[in-house]
């Protein structure tokens, strides 16, 4: 007899307990940051490059694939054969090829 009513506390223990996390409020967590780092890649997106008009350290830091050896590159090359009629030039420049120019295709002008 006594093990029964042991028995039916413990149930009453635990169906409260169960109860209560069921009814507890749900703490949202802040997503702050989301928006902010969206809105810095959506800028960083929106910048384009002038093959014309952009120096060494500038190619290098915009462009992806292209490190300082190529970006001296593409100055040089502009610098002997004069300035870019169209961004499939850049193929031209040695360490260059079509898929760097199809990564940064988005990123780049010829003014």
């Amino acid at each position: 007899m006594r093990t029964g009513y042991f028995y039916s506390l413990v149930f009453a223990l635990l169906t409260s307990a169960s109860i209560a996390v069921i009814a507890a409020p749900t703490v949202k967590p802040e997503t702050t940051a989301t928006p902010q780092a969206l809105d810095i890649s959506a800028k960083l997106q929106s910048v384009k490059v002038d093959l014309n008009g952009a120096d060494a350290a500038t190619l290098q830091r915009e462009l992806a694939g292209i490190g300082r050896a190529k970006a001296e590159a593409i100055v040089a090359y502009r610098e002997s054969n004069g300035s870019f009629s169209s961004v499939e030039e850049l193929l031209e420049v040695k360490g260059i090829g079509k898929a760097i120019l199809d990564r940064n295709r988005e990123k780049l002008e010829v003014n």
